[in-house]
């Protein structure tokens, strides 16, 4: 009977910790402007949320809404430790254009370059800007589509909601 209890006991413990650590990020790797590999489903912030948006270079809301990120991104990091990864959608035509137009916008984000959109249809992403929330263990706690202007304070409630 005690052997019987500890392999139940060790079963829900193994079943529970593997489902917890579970993410929502898919096994994708995509290229940084550096060049290098990220994998997608290794993504992480130390245990602290992150964000994910999808955004375009003709896409006028999410540059605004990166212009929004911007302003208010140092304060965020240091209230939440939160990370920005921003994912242009631009395709392979367009990739020698995305470091000189992140670089002239000033934006901070690790930016992350999905030119076959396959993250993008992954995540069912269909139009830009389409903005995810993951908590530390890089589950979807909330997303929203589209772009507003304040639309940025919304995303920082939820941040908030699942800080540290």
């Amino acid at each position: 009977m005690k052997k019987l209890l500890a392999t139940l006991l060790f079963g829900m413990m193994f079943f529970g910790l593997s489902a917890q650590n579970k993410s929502d990020l898919p096994n994708i790797t995509l290229k940084n402007l550096d060049g290098e590999s990220v994998n997608i489903a290794e993504l992480n912030n130390d245990g602290n949320p992150f964000v994910m948006t999808f955004w375009a270079t003709w896409c006028g809301p999410c540059v605004k809404e990166h212009n929004a990120l911007t302003e208010v991104y140092d304060e965020w990091v240091e209230e939440t430790g939160v990370k920005i990864f921003a994912v242009s959608i631009d395709d392979a035509r367009s990739t020698a254009k995305i470091k000189p137009f992140v670089d002239g916008k000033g934006w901070p984000f690790e930016i992350l370059l999905d030119v076959n959109s396959e993250l993008k249809r992954a995540m069912n992403v269909s139009n830009p800007p389409h903005t995810f929330l993951f908590d530390g263990d890089g589950k979807i706690v909330w997303q929203h589509t589209g772009y507003l202007d304040g639309g940025e304070e919304d995303l920082y409630q939820e941040i908030l909601k699942i800080s540290k």
